[in-house]
């Protein structure tokens, strides 16, 4: 009590754990399908306002989806303000189009094939109700419009021919002081022979008139996509990342050694402002694994490295950002070093929050929430793949320690997620004191490998820094019950609510809270 009549309130504690529900399933395969190497999505992505949902696959194509629950649920503004408790509905989305947005094409300089596959997508600013997006494969961007078009229908107009004047036919014409008397179809009585060439004869008389058809727009409306722009022949190496600026007018694309600046409306040109590319190739140490835009600032941008740092830019320093802004990474612990050491330090993505202030990063075995405030340490670590360093030998000879798993935050900032083996993904909590870790399977019965052991922090670097470690995921040390050739890659966060959007090969499975 304060003065014996105001009530001091007690700071607020951690978030509650979210309890995470299944929502919907597209292409949900049946046992023992078998799944086309083209049909699985290896890109996802929501827009800006959450209503429109964007897949592609390896077969080069680009699926949308489009939000249908009602925002008001159906009910005036009046019963909505009558109402006294909060309507609980967690959005749905249905198909709305898809088109082909890449071929696989055949570079006969380098006599290099190049795939059809989506690697990222990227929604643009809408404008007059039509969608925008960028689409990336290996080395070909291109911008995409999808825009509902009205359906023209053709309609035929059937003529009297006593009655008719158009289409050719004079019979009745108001022109009748022509000394000249013509037949119907404009044949001459004169003409010594009644047919035209040696093909097409008339009867006498001649023919009735011509329908012409008349072109009618109706009501009915069908999507169209259609590309506006191409970007290409900038990258000599693989495409990983395409990000939008908050200017609405460029955007960039990065690859191995290279991040380039591009205007929407300029396709046969752009500004190189990374390169890593040494002078001698044996000189190379590292490669750009990811970047993306600050979400408000259009001279900021962040990129990782396969060495586990994060650059931070400014792009009103020079031209070619070769020098960072800032620089995060997390110092080696003295004796840690092995061979796998610099394979799973390597980051394979990152994303800024919404509000910018933060950086989240995936590398193999851990998530790390970054503030660009303080470059000294991550300011959280989690801890997603530890149960499996018994078994890097293993992961190194079958290539799966290369796997490259995305991560995603919420949009109030209080949560982080990531995919991981079996399809799994995992769901932590980032609010000062939550300890909340959730595993989820994508299937309609996600939580049936929820472990209900709490996780432990294990270290802290500061008073705002902590790691949160979960050993196990309902397996033994070596995780055999895993399944390891299932991975979930790619997962997106709803912008607003707490709705996930998780691939599974190629079923596309959503979950709310």
């Amino acid at each position: 009590m304060k003065g014996g009549d105001e009530e001091v309130a007690a700071p607020a504690g951690p978030p509650q754990p979210l309890d995470w529900k299944f929502s919907q399933v597209f292409g949900e395969r049946t046992a023992g399908e078998e799944i086309q190497e083209v049909d699985i999505i290896s890109a996802i992505e929501f827009d800006k306002t959450g209503d429109h949902l964007a897949t592609g696959d390896r077969g080069g194509r680009v699926v949308l989806f489009e939000r249908t629950d009602a925002k008001d649920h159906g009910l005036s503004r009046r019963d909505l303000e009558r109402t006294d408790y909060p309507i609980s509905r967690h959005p749905e989305f249905r198909y709305k189009t898809e088109f082909q947005s890449h071929e696989p094409e055949f570079d006969y300089l380098k006599s290099l094939e190049i795939e059809e596959k989506i690697n990222k997508i990227r929604w643009c600013q809408t404008a007059n109700s039509a969608l925008f997006l960028l689409s990336a494969n290996d080395k070909t961007i291109k911008f995409w419009k999808v825009q509902e078009k009205k359906i023209k229908k053709i309609s035929k107009i059937i003529a009297d021919p006593s009655k008719a004047v158009g289409n050719g036919n004079v019979a009745s014409s108001s022109n009748s002081n022509s000394p000249k008397s013509f037949l119907a179809n404009g044949v001459s009585p004169d003409r010594s022979c009644n047919h035209l060439g040696n093909d097409i004869s008339f009867p006498p008389g001649g023919l009735p008139s011509l329908c012409l058809p008349v072109v009618v727009t109706s009501q009915e409306t069908n999507l169209l996509a259609r590309c506006r722009r191409v970007y290409g022949h900038a990258h000599d190496y693989h495409i990983n990342s395409i990000s939008n600026n908050s200017d609405g007018e460029t955007f960039i694309s990065a690859d191995d050694l290279r991040i380039n600046l591009w205007n929407l409306e300029i396709s046969n040109q752009s500004f190189n402002i990374v390169d890593l590319k040494p002078a001698n190739m044996e000189d190379l140490t590292e490669v750009i694994t990811s970047a993306e835009f600050h979400p408000a600032h259009c001279n900021m941008l962040a990129y990782s490295s396969s060495k586990g740092s994060i650059h931070l830019i400014d792009l009103r320093q020079s031209a070619l950002c070769d020098s960072h802004a800032k620089l995060f990474e997390e110092p080696e612990a003295p004796g840690s070093r092995s061979f796998f050491t610099e394979i799973i330090a390597s980051i394979s993505d990152i994303k800024f929050a919404k509000d910018g202030r933060y950086i989240l990063s995936r590398d193999y075995m851990t998530l790390k929430l970054w503030d660009i405030n303080m470059d000294s340490g991550p300011v959280a670590t989690f801890q997603v793949h530890e149960y499996l360093r018994p078994k890097l030998c293993d992961f190194y000879e079958n290539d799966s320690i290369f796997d490259k798993f995305e991560c995603c935050l919420s949009g109030d900032g209080l949560r982080v997620a990531t995919g991981s083996y079996s399809n799994l993904f995992r769901v932590f909590g980032c609010a000062p004191g939550s300890t909340e870790t959730t595993t989820l399977e994508a299937s309609k019965n996600p939580m049936r490998t929820q472990v209900q052991t709490p996780s432990r922090p294990s270290r802290s670097l500061n008073s705002i820094t902590r790691v949160v470690r979960r050993e196990t995921l309902g397996v033994d040390a070596n995780g055999n019950s895993l399944d390891f050739t299932t991975k979930l890659l790619h997962l997106a966060w709803h912008p607003t609510e707490n709705l996930i959007a998780c691939v599974a090969a190629n079923s596309l499975y959503m979950y709310y809270a």
